[in-house]
């Protein structure tokens, strides 16, 4: 069996690492979804920033892969017939370049559900999109912004050019909107991902670096830091075996595995759903087009709901090890 197999999709030496299932149900349990909190909808993968970090391989170019009007309105209907769902995870590429994005927030909100934004902050800044942060403001979205370093050269590094000034412009328009102030409700909470091959740093000493460097330097005010490993698919993977990487990142990810962050991982209660409305356990797995487990590739006209997958085992693969290495990681950060 290949051991890595289906990372990237060629080329890559197996062997490398103990098969994350094995692992994964010897050491922790094997991985279901018990219930059914959040969905994670990817609208797409059109996005105005190229990241070397990027698991979704998103770009400027990729304007194709836009979820549809009807896609989002199935979504909306099996949505209303779940009482489970508390949070809606809406993200891409730039989610709010999509068409449908504003009319899903609203529609979300209307029906009593936090909405989640994945922001990537220069979203703020393009022709179009100047009322975006008013909007999300007066929808009361939770922001979840990437800014992986404090520091410009960094950022500009790994995000490209010119975006740590957008970036920071951005986060001064959302606190002047009130996100991040101790008073007000509109929350937003920044993510680091390392510029390099390696796990994210404790992620409580790092916010406290992260809340004192934004203030002193630029008056700037957030919630909380969410620290998240790189996982190994897509652009990153290519980008650590271009550098001959690749082999020494997932010996350390397994070196690293912790059975109490395994037991924490998102997949168990949530489900996550691509911008042609495919079904998946994770985005990452979405990204690698592996179907939820146990099922046939299924879309949003397939299911008559969600329910269905609930108490389902969830599918896993050696990219696992990045969400389960050290204190865990999703998209909420770390897990233990």
């Amino acid at each position: 069996m290949s051991s890595i197999l289906p990372i990237i999709d060629a080329g890559l030496p197996t062997g490398i690492v103990e098969p994350f299932a094995a692992k994964v149900g010897r050491e922790a349990e094997t991985l279901f979804r018990g219930r059914l909190t959040e969905l994670q909808i990817n609208l797409g993968k059109l996005c105005n920033q190229t990241c070397t970090h990027c698991h979704v391989d998103a770009g400027p170019t990729k304007t194709a892969e836009n979820m549809t009007l009807e896609t989002a309105g199935r979504i909306c209907e099996l949505v209303d017939e779940c009482d489970t769902l508390t949070t809606i995870d809406l993200t891409g590429g730039a989610p709010e370049l999509n068409p449908n994005f504003r009319t899903l927030v609203m529609h979300f909100r209307s029906s009593g559900l936090s909405v989640i934004d994945r922001c990537n902050l220069t979203i703020l800044s393009e022709p179009g999109q100047e009322d975006l942060g008013t909007f999300l403001a007066a929808q009361g979205v939770d922001i979840v912004a990437s800014l992986p370093c404090y520091l410009e050269d960094n950022v500009d590094e790994q995000r490209g050019n010119g975006v740590f000034r957008r970036s920071i412009s951005g986060l001064q328009q959302l606190n002047s909107l009130g996100y991040g102030q101790e008073d007000s409700t509109l929350k937003l909470n920044l993510v680091f991902n390392p510029t390099g091959p390696s796990l994210p740093p404790d992620q409580t000493s790092l916010e406290t670096a992260y809340k004192q460097q934004l203030k002193e330097r630029y008056d700037i005010e957030f919630n909380h830091l969410f620290a998240i490993t790189n996982i190994p698919i897509k652009r990153y993977a290519k980008f650590l075996k271009k550098r001959g990487a690749l082999e020494d990142y997932m010996q350390m990810l397994e070196s690293a595995f912790n059975p109490h962050a395994a037991r924490g991982v998102m997949c168990k209660a949530m489900l996550s759903i691509g911008w042609d409305g495919q079904l998946y356990d994770c985005d990452f797995n979405q990204m690698l087009g592996m179907p939820a487990a146990g099922r046939p590739a299924q879309t949003v006209w397939d299911i008559a709901a969600f329910d269905e997958f609930i108490h389902q085992r969830v599918a896993v693969a050696d990219h696992c090890y990045g969400c389960t290495a050290g204190a865990g990681s999703s998209c909420g950060g770390s897990v233990t």
